[in-house]
């Protein structure tokens, strides 16, 4: 353990990212004291709890299935709408920018729906989906399919004329186009899309949580844990939600870049 924990802080990168994150407790645990030392709130956080107090909630939470119950359910939702999302938007990007014809015709509708913050669609889809469960996926779907389709279809369409048109000059068919120039010239975007949207979902799911209510609490979610402690008056246990959505948010986007560097192995460089 200690040969471990001795390899991980010899990273670089890691303390500075151990320095920040104590730096920020630091100044929490400050602003939060302020107004009772100076009677003024300076900052702008003073009913905030201390680090200490939100520490102890969530020590008391930890031990509750409902909890972790809540995590497992955001994930799920999450990975669901955001798979589907890439399962989708990844070819209808590629054919917009491959695809004069398909772009003339999809292109002006997909823009007139890309406006529409994905939230707007949770009254609907709660109307017009069956089951809360099935409309928190579509508006999760929604989330990351807007973001993934602009960045691939922005990927596609900068890379280089002159590469296509070397490999058509060398014999290149249209099957080797596509596989050996354009979908490796747009990795980039896809996994830029792909980190941005993933963003996106959990800001979606939580809302869309929130508002449908995400069925009990331990089922309901993350959001809906937040909200629950909201109105049982729990400023702490609304903090552990946040840090909550935040450590699975920086899980989730983990995992792409580590996706990203396997397939992408020039940018270990970087």
């Amino acid at each position: 353990m200690m040969n471990y924990l001795q390899a991980l802080f010899s990273n670089t990168t890691t303390r500075r990212g151990f320095g920040a994150i104590i730096i920020f407790l630091f100044i929490w645990h400050i602003g939060s004291q302020l107004d009772e030392w100076t009677g003024y709130d300076l900052l702008g956080i003073g009913l905030v709890p201390p680090p200490v107090d939100v520490f102890t909630a969530f020590l008391g939470v930890m031990p509750k299935t409902g909890y972790w119950m809540s995590w497992v359910a955001s994930f799920s939702r999450v990975i669901t709408g955001f798979l589907v999302a890439m399962l989708v938007g990844i070819p209808f990007g590629l054919l917009l920018a491959v695809n004069r014809y398909f772009r003339g015709v999809f292109f002006p509708p997909f823009e007139i729906l890309r406006p529409i913050p994905p939230l707007a669609w949770v009254p609907a889809s709660l109307i017009f989906w069956p089951t809360n469960e099935m409309s928190i996926a579509f508006v999760t779907f929604l989330g990351a399919f807007f973001t993934i389709v602009i960045n691939v279809l922005g990927g596609a369409r900068n890379i280089d004329i002159s590469y296509l048109r070397a490999a058509q000059s060398m014999g290149a068919s249209q099957f080797d186009l596509f596989w050996k120039i354009v979908l490796p010239g747009t990795l980039p975007s896809i996994f830029t899309g792909a980190a941005v949207g993933m963003g996106i979902t959990w800001e979606v799911v939580l809302a869309a949580e929130m508002i449908s209510g995400g069925g009990t609490q331990g089922g309901g979610g993350l959001g809906f844990f937040i909200w629950s402690s909201y109105m049982g008056g729990s400023l702490e246990q609304i903090i552990v939600g946040m840090i909550s959505i935040g450590i699975a948010g920086y899980l989730s986007s983990s995992a792409i870049r580590k996706i990203g560097f396997h397939f992408m192995p020039w940018r270990r460089l970087f």
